[in-house]
């Protein structure tokens, strides 16, 4: 193994048992020592990838902003409304079950809200649930659009990282989020062997 690759490993790693000990302990529950301490590592070596507990914070949040971004942008080079909004809802629904315990975090947690808000803010109020609600319900929603793309992206999210349905198996939460994503949206239920 190179250095290169113990170090993306160990902070492989550290991302991972952050968020583990983030659930159980919140943000700010969690210190740079508790994470090393759980790793067999030293601070120092938690210094030597990150300098605060913020940017750890931001780390284990990004991969699964980056892809709702990635989402959005392959929704948008689609040609139809209506496979745009198949596309983003699909995807995000995808994202959802993997990422259950981060967003059952954000859910629960000012820590890690105040953290990923400020961090993922983007210039000219586009942020995420923007650039989310132009794919959803158009350029210039009606008030009645506007408020149903707020309650799916939100609902969504909150039932995902819901600990009352943990147990549920990721086909059935997928299958069960994207049926209630349609519902709220006013889509028709896709049927097999007819595109979907």
């Amino acid at each position: 193994m190179t250095a290169g690759t113990a170090a993306t490993d160990t902070r492989s790693r550290l991302l991972d048992t952050a968020l583990k000990l983030f659930s159980e302990h919140g943000v700010e529950g969690t210190s740079l020592q508790m994470i090393a301490d759980e790793l067999g590592i030293t601070k120092a070596a938690v210094y030597y990838h990150f300098k605060t507990k913020d940017e750890i914070t931001e780390a284990v949040a990004a991969p699964a902003v980056q892809e709702l971004d990635q989402i959005i942008a392959e929704a948008h080079a689609l040609r139809s409304r209506s496979a745009q909004i198949d596309h983003a809802l699909s995807g995000f629904v995808a994202l959802i079950v993997r990422q259950r315990s981060l967003l059952g975090l954000y859910n629960s947690d000012p820590g890690i809200q105040r953290v990923v808000n400020r961090a993922f803010q983007a210039p000219r109020g586009e942020d995420v649930k923007t650039r989310m609600k132009a794919v959803l319900a158009g350029e210039n929603p009606s008030l009645a659009d506007a408020i149903a793309v707020h309650v799916v992206f939100t609902g969504l999210a909150m039932v995902g990282g819901s600990p009352e349905y943990a147990g549920i198996d990721d086909d059935t939460l997928r299958e069960h989020l994207l049926e209630a994503g349609r519902r709220l949206l006013g889509r028709p239920r896709k049927r097999p062997g007819r595109g979907g």
